[in-house]
């Protein structure tokens, strides 16, 4: 095993497994196997498997039910942030303090004060810098996103403490996609108190614009907040108050709503999945496909990549939170994943598909997948406690060829 291992921002002495971290919990309750076993509906020996790493933990559905039980944010159980060895696949932590002062200066009263700025920034620069670091964040280049985003935050502080008239919305606007670019930094890295701030910020942003699609963007990212937390009681319940507020404006055929529309539908599929009722999942998914069908094949509204190919991602997603295997890769045959245009997406998609096929008892086709996930976008595969679970099951498993690079990608993981 490694000789460090990160959590809550303190250093502690042994780096653990997911199941090692699940039995520290178990313990600290003063519960023994059964008792666990018991409060979430399983056998005494599934939770054996899972503590001693025989059996992974392959959905967020199921940490999340462990961690609500056990008492414990879903971070404890997974022990991130997770450190790297090189700087590029530490993906962006080196910018966590700067990201976190810019946030915290972005969501108090006269934030803008405490900000030195000789020469505001302008709309038009700052449209600019936002867009170049929204293409960072499709490619999962975390890193390089980290390297511009603080400053880029700290400029709009600034620039919406100034505006007035009608730019005050395209001001709002930029602080919101900003914000949303450092809500997803700090999910995946997992400083889910920054994705909180972040978050905060762009709730503010849709209020000071008065504009109902500003709101909904701001609400598809809160629903993502929660899922990351493992709050699904609380992601559904936001996505159904956000869709009731959506569709009277969905007479107008306004494409931007109608985007943010079936984006919300993918938000609550996956809350759905994760309370484990395919029912509603489902139809969530099938309102997300018709929208998906009227709006272009390379939509990215508020980077929500909303199109048609990534509400099949979401159904692929979908089947493997509910625990049904076949319909993973079923599902992902069918998915055209060389026609979205985010390496993030692109990433994520694989992921699930090396889940699936490991769910399906496929280690080859499994240790393929999870590799070629790898080669894509390296800063978000990395990142992920359920890719790192899946490359530690592969570790210890000879029924596949692709050994070597398996380990190679558990070392560079810091997987022991």
């Amino acid at each position: 095993m490694g000789t460090f291992e990160v959590s809550k921002g303190l250093m502690m002495t042994t780096e653990l497994t997911t199941g090692q971290r699940v039995a520290r919990a178990r313990r600290r309750l003063g519960w023994d196997q059964s008792q666990l076993a018991a409060s979430i509906d399983r056998s005494v020996s599934w939770v054996s498997k899972v503590e001693t790493g025989r059996l992974p933990l392959d959905r967020m559905s199921v940490l999340g039910q462990l961690a609500e039980v056990l008492g414990v944010e879903v971070t404890e159980l997974t022990g991130q942030p997770y450190r790297h060895e090189t700087a590029e696949l530490d993906s962006g932590h080196s910018a966590i303090p700067g990201l976190r002062l810019a946030l915290q200066q972005a969501t108090m009263p006269g934030g803008a004060a405490l900000i030195a700025a000789t020469n505001p920034p302008t709309l038009a620069d700052l449209t600019a810098r936002v867009e170049a670091a929204e293409r960072l964040r499709q490619d999962a280049k975390f890193t390089a996103l980290g390297d511009v985003l603080p400053q880029i935050l700290r400029d709009l502080i600034v620039l919406c403490d100034v505006a007035g008239g009608d730019d005050v919305p395209r001001a709002e606007g930029l602080m919101l996609r900003a914000s949303h670019m450092a809500r997803v930094s700090s999910n995946l890295l997992g400083h889910h108190d920054l994705g909180w701030s972040a978050v905060q910020r762009e709730l503010v942003a849709a209020e000071r614009a008065e504009s109902p699609v500003l709101q909904a963007a701001a609400r598809w990212d809160l629903c993502g907040v929660w899922l990351h937390e493992g709050e699904l009681g609380a992601a559904r319940d936001m996505a159904r108050k956000a869709l009731d507020d959506l569709e009277p404006h969905l007479a107008n055929s306004d494409q931007v709503i109608r985007a943010l529309w079936g984006a919300m539908h993918l938000r609550a599929a996956v809350a759905w999945s994760r309370l484990w009722d395919r029912s509603e999942a489902e139809m969530h998914l099938d309102e997300a496909r018709q929208a998906a069908s009227g709006l272009p094949a390379d939509g990215n509204v508020f980077q929500t990549q909303f199109n048609a190919v990534n509400a099949s991602i979401h159904s692929v997603e979908v089947s493997l939170e509910l625990g049904h295997p076949r319909d993973v890769l079923s599902r992902a045959d069918l998915v055209d994943i060389a026609h979205i245009a985010s390496g993030e997406r692109q990433s994520h998609f694989w992921v699930c598909a090396a889940v699936g096929q490991m769910m399906n008892g496929k280690a080859e086709p499994a240790a393929d997948a999870i590799l070629r996930a790898d080669a894509i976008a390296p800063q978000h595969v990395r990142n992920r406690p359920i890719a790192r679970n899946l490359v530690d099951d592969l570790r210890s498993t000879d029924r596949h060829s692709r050994s070597a690079d398996i380990r190679r990608l558990a070392t560079s993981m810091k997987l022991g």
